[in-house]
């Protein structure tokens, strides 16, 4: 016979915690210090509520080569020098302070580089009180009237909540009261500090909304620090040796059946007014570590955590006492955190233990950062990494808020001074970082399933017992007594019972039969109670058959509703699940989004680029084709110029062979008289000499006079050429007609026209007194250069006895560029296209100086067909 394994019992699962499928961003506010006196440049500027700007100063930019610009960063709410304690606790805490009365947890930490208001924010100063001191008063002003006596409450060393009756209560008040140590202050001394008698005024209180009347509450507050990545507990008592005084025991991190980590070992106070937790925290608040540094006078050298645990259990149904049931006990806990700032150790000026002690605390904050980072690709990205909380203590002991325990706010101080500008810099990242982490939403605490109102109705019920006890003039204890003197009045009355003879037989056969009667009456009533009684418990027991039956419906709907919750869970997974599908897939439509946009920026910069090699190759294809025109021009100026020179050259050999063909000629001549004269038989007198032929003159000889430039064309309709005026010319008069608008050009050669009257509107008078007309005009020419023109005309007089003016030359002026390659100009260029004139008119100096003429490289037109010169005046 095989004997079977004996199992072990199964380990009963946790209970199961709940969580919303709703998630929050975590809370990130920023608040902004003023700056100090001795600081002058500012680095922030408050743009909106909620709009932040961060701007580098002037000495960081010119190290960094102006690489940083000025950028923005947005929060849920900005709070600028200006604004109280008073409004940023409204915004900020009193949410946390209200879900805290009603059962859910929260967390608030304050982060920022050191100096920058972080302890101001959370503790505050007389007259002005932070987070902290707000919130304990908001705390017992809302539950004050609902508080537990002392010790009902009484918490356990598993981080949970134990309920004892009053009795048990008062005996252990009564025990703890006896061990208290005599305090050694003077009674003065046991008040409250006087630096936090003034931190709110009595305007300034809060008080919460909804609060349930039916429970009753009991405040816990514990005090820790973290120093070197160790916690230690502020609040515990440890006897004083002076002379070898013990360290203070650190304290280790735990985890409770319900997954909450908790400080094993922690010191709970229960406290019952604002009073008395202000003073709990200020005691300590002293221990805490403090040190002197270059940047901050009272620099926090670790990170403090106040705990406020609120216990809360419902009244039964008399809404007399507290329910004596653990499992409806409800705890939950605000945590107030006051990080130690981040910090240089080159410029605080740390050695040795300060040293140490910035590098934890900068360690401890980085684990936070990296945390928060892995936090945030998980919910974005889909992934399922591992977030490091152990890696410290301070991220350890808050990794269930992240989890979604409860909800988490960040205050973000910075200090607007330039000298931390590259540190607030990094603290603006982490901001932008933690706001786009989400926690999961808190679930509302159950119902205990009572009627409500109970604690009201069972203060109206003593106070009207109260009132007709005083009508009557008696206790309440005396009500059993009239109804059992009722019951004695209705039996039958006792007859004499005095005995005067010993041998009296009357008496006490009389009051035997009395007594007998009595009895017998007394037998019927308890028959009748006897049977009211069956007949009561039969109607109890029918309806206790009821109440089973109710109950096993009641189980067979539980059993419906248990399955209905499976397929609501599988419902929630699939939820869950499709959830993370479409944060991925917004991921990758986010990724692609910003892809496109990188691409439709490579695509305008390359279209950019496109248009600017567009414009620089049509710029170059003009420049060429005006290059290939002045190549032209010029080729067929230098082919003009080779045609005149090969046409002389011709000229001259005809010339010289003429003159050797004459000299031949008259040499045969010569010969032939000789001849002639020889053959005579006689000798006659000689023939008259004849006289030898005169030699064409060099001008005959010569060819036509050759230009450098070439042959008009055909096609070109050859403009009026400008016919020199004779010397008595002088006598006429001109009207100089320049219009307002014309512009100074600075030319050396200037139109001056002597003897003229000089307008910028024509009008019949001027024109009456002249016999000619010009119009100076300015435009703006093909090659961009402004050109003025010259426009001439005659005055005549018409029949109706006005003027006309009939144009009759136009004279253009313009400007050209130094990079156009000039040709010196032989004295044969200024010939005119019309044999009209003279050679000598055209070859001498003074003709030659007073008309300037020019013409563009490449032109079609000779010279004499366009001027663009003035007529030079003549000097008397």
């Amino acid at each position: 016979m095989i004997r079977q394994a004996k199992g072990k019992t199964p380990r009963r699962p946790p209970p199961k915690k709940l969580y919303s499928n709703q998630k929050d961003p975590v809370g990130v506010y920023c608040r902004v210090r003023p700056l100090g006196v001795e600081d002058e440049e500012c680095c922030i500027e408050v743009i909106s509520s909620t709009i932040l700007q961060l701007h580098a100063p002037e000495g960081f930019k010119a190290n960094r080569n102006g690489e940083y610009k000025e950028m923005q960063y947005s929060f849920k709410k900005v709070f600028g020098v200006s604004i109280s304690q008073k409004e940023l606790f409204e915004d900020v805490a009193k949410p946390l302070v209200d879900d805290l009365i009603h059962g859910k947890n929260g967390l608030l930490f304050t982060y920022g580089v050191t100096g920058s208001g972080k302890t101001f924010t959370m503790t505050g100063s007389p007259g002005h009180g932070g987070l902290l001191p707000r919130s304990l008063d908001m705390i017992f002003n809302s539950v004050g009237p609902y508080q537990a006596k002392r010790y009902v409450f009484r918490t356990d060393d598993k981080n949970g909540m134990e309920v004892q009756n009053e009795v048990d209560a008062l005996l252990e008040r009564q025990r703890r009261e006896n061990n208290l140590p005599i305090p050694k202050t003077s009674s003065s001394r046991q008040k409250l500090d006087p630096e936090m008698a003034d931190m709110i005024k009595p305007e300034e209180a809060y008080k919460s909304d909804g609060v349930d009347e039916d429970s009753s509450y009991s405040v816990f507050v514990s005090y820790i620090e973290i120093y070197n990545n160790y916690i230690y507990d502020l609040l515990e008592e440890t006897q004083e040796d002076a002379i070898k005084p013990k360290p203070p025991q650190s304290k280790i991190l735990r985890e409770d059946q319900n997954h909450n980590m908790y400080v094993a070992g922690c010191m709970e106070v229960e406290v019952k007014s604002a009073e008395e937790a202000f003073q709990v925290f200020w005691r300590g608040q002293k221990r805490r570590k403090v040190a002197n540094t270059r940047l901050n006078r009272e620099s926090s050298r670790s990170h403090s955590v106040l705990i406020i645990k609120l216990a809360q259990a419902p009244l039964d149904a008399d809404g007399d006492n507290i329910l004596q049931d653990k499992n409806q006990v409800t705890v939950s806990q605000l945590c107030l955190v006051d990080l130690a700032g981040s910090e240089r150790t080159g410029r605080t000026g740390a050695e040795g233990t300060r040293m140490r002690e910035a590098g934890n605390i900068n360690q401890s904050l980085l684990n936070l950062r990296t945390c928060i980072e892995i936090l945030r690709e998980n919910q974005m990205c889909g992934t399922n990494r591992m977030v490091p909380y152990r890696d410290s203590k301070v991220t350890h002991l808050f990794k269930n808020y992240f989890d979604g325990e409860g909800k988490v706010r960040m205050i973000v101080c910075v200090n607007p001074k330039a000298d931390d500008y590259e540190e607030t810099l990094l603290v603006m990242r982490f901001a932008e970082m933690t706001q786009e982490v989400e926690v999961a939403r808190p679930v509302d605490r159950p119902i205990c399933g009572f009627t409500p109102g109970r604690r009201h109705r069972n203060q109206a019920f003593k106070e009207e017992l109260s009132r007709k006890l005083e009508e009557r003039g008696g206790p309440i204890d005396r009500d059993i007594p009239v109804f059992i003197n009722h019951l004695v009045h209705s039996l039958p009355s006792l007859p004499p019972c005095e005995l005067t003879d010993p041998h009296d037989d009357i008496t006490l056969p009389r009051l035997i039969e009395a007594l007998q009667n009595r009895h017998r009456i007394r037998q019927t009533m308890i028959d009748e109670y006897n049977k009211a009684a069956h007949t009561m418990k039969t109607m109890l027991q029918d309806m206790d058959g009821k109440l089973i039956s109710n109950d096993n419906f009641i189980h067979e709907q539980n059993g419906k509703l248990m399955e209905k919750d499976k397929i609501i869970q599988n419902n929630k997974v699939e939820i869950e699940r499709l959830e993370k599908k479409t944060k991925m897939q917004e991921h990758k439509i986010d990724i692609l989004q910003k892809t496109t946009k990188i691409y439709e920026g490579d695509k305008r910069s390359l279209r950019h680029e496109l248009e600017t090699r567009e414009q620089r190759l049509q710029r170059e294809l003009s420049e060429k084709k005006v290059m290939e025109e002045r190549m032209h021009g010029m080729v067929t100026d230098t082919k003009a110029k080779w045609e005149k020179e090969c046409a002389r050259r011709v000229n001259a050999m005809q010339l010289e062979m003429q003159n050797k063909l004459w000299v031949k000629d008259e040499k045969l001549k010569q010969l032939k008289a000789i001849v002639t004269e020889g053959k005579t038989p006689g000798r006659p007198d000689p023939p008259p000499r004849q006289t030898q032929p005169q030699r064409p003159s060099r001008e005959e000889r010569l060819p036509a006079k050759r230009s450098a430039s070439p042959s008009p064309l055909p096609t070109v309709t050859p403009v009026r050429p400008l016919h020199r005026r004779s010397r008595s010319a002088g006598g006429e008069k001109w009207v100089d007609h320049k219009p307002s608008s014309s512009m100074d050009l600075g030319t050396v050669l200037q139109p001056v026209i002597p003897n003229a009257i000089q307008v910028s509107a024509p009008s019949e008078k001027a024109l009456s007194k002249c016999d000619r007309y010009v119009l100076t005009h300015q435009e703006v020419a093909s090659d961009g250069e402004i050109q003025t023109k010259l426009i001439k005309g005659e005055v005549i007089k018409t029949r109706g006895g006005g003027q006309a003016v009939q144009f009759t030359d136009i004279e253009t002026l313009k400007q050209e560029l130094t990079t156009v390659p000039s040709r010196k100009r032989k004295s044969s260029e200024g010939k005119p296209a019309s044999g009209d004139q003279t050679d000598g008119a055209w070859t001498d100096v003074e003709t030659r100086c007073s008309v300037a003429m020019e013409m563009r490289a490449g032109s079609n037109m000779g010279p004499g067909y366009e001027h663009h010169g003035i007529t030079k005046r003549r000097k008397p």
